[in-house]
């Protein structure tokens, strides 16, 4: 019987991969257990409808990443941080802190695991690369000032 795995399957084969299973097999354990559906062509249909249909929703977030890492390319995230009078901060500004600055400024909702800066213990300017999606990243500055207590 030819079935369609749903789920990759140690030693039988991988996910949306169209295997010929014993009638045993695939009745008494793939069915029950949600691991394949038998390879009828409406079956068929479906997988490559949800495939395209992932493919597509892939390509819009790709094509919206772009266009935000062309809108903040070159550009500067202002943050302010606590500190003494010569420059040295209390704590270290965060990739959170540089999150949620650059959210409240360019409206650019990023995660902070997805942000890479270096150790920011001094006011100044440092870089800042942005992850926006897979292959996609930003060059951005960082600038560092020291607030007023």
């Amino acid at each position: 019987m030819k079935v369609i795995l749903l789920k990759d399957i140690k030693g039988t084969g991988k996910k949306d991969q169209i295997i010929e299973a014993s009638d045993g097999y695939a009745r008494n354990f793939l069915f029950p257990k949600g691991l394949a559906r038998e390879a009828t062509a409406a079956n068929l249909n479906a997988i490559n409808n949800a495939k395209s249909a992932a493919k597509h929703r892939e390509d819009v977030e790709r094509a919206k990443a772009q266009e935000t890492a062309k809108k903040l390319a070159g550009k500067a995230i202002n943050v302010s941080a606590r500190g003494a009078e010569g420059g040295r901060l209390y704590g270290s500004v965060t990739a959170q802190e540089i999150a949620d600055a650059l959210e409240k400024q360019y409206g650019v909702k990023v995660e902070k695991r997805r942000i890479d800066v270096a150790n920011i213990r001094n006011a100044g300017d440092y870089t800042a690369t942005v992850w926006l999606f897979a292959g996609i990243t930003c060059e951005m500055t960082v600038k560092v000032e020291v607030a007023k207590a």
